[in-house]
């Protein structure tokens, strides 16, 4: 058999892999699940303890603006009183980044778990600081009033 002259070529690809991380924690909140739960969902309230314009619905499938557009994505879940999954956008990535909200019942109001999967790894100290200095203060302060 002869060597037909066929060329083999190697192209040199570059493959970037975008780290995803994870932020979990638990937080208590002086108020119930239920005032909790409105203060979550519902426009009016949210723009009362956080300051900044918000578009927000129950409806699944509904998209959500936080802080004036800082935070912006689609409402995946509802469970009353209870649970919230969101997605958030962080432009084009391959994983969506999942904002998951529980609340629980607490001696001292309640008990909010957030699970925030696939955060992009060069938004991640951002994302936290947002949950710790806006997001929770923010709650903390209203119902602290």
């Amino acid at each position: 058999m002869k060597n037909q002259g066929n060329i083999c070529r190697f192209v040199d690809i570059k493959v970037t892999t975008h780290s995803m991380k994870t932020f979990k924690k638990y937080y208590i909140i002086p108020a119930s699940p239920e005032d909790v739960y409105l203060a979550l969902t519902t426009a009016s309230t949210i723009h009362l303890w956080s300051g900044e314009k918000a578009e927000m619905s129950i409806e699944v499938g509904s998209e959500f603006s936080l802080w004036d557009g800082s935070i912006v994505g689609k409402n995946l879940e509802f469970i009353v009183n209870s649970k919230i999954v969101q997605q958030w956008y962080f432009g084009e990535q391959a994983e969506e980044s999942i904002v998951t909200i529980k609340l629980h019942p607490h001696k001292h109001g309640t008990s909010l778990e957030i699970n925030h999967i696939n955060i992009p790894d060069e938004e991640y100290d951002g994302i936290v600081e947002g949950w710790e200095n806006n997001y929770i203060a923010g709650l903390e302060e209203f119902y602290e009033k």
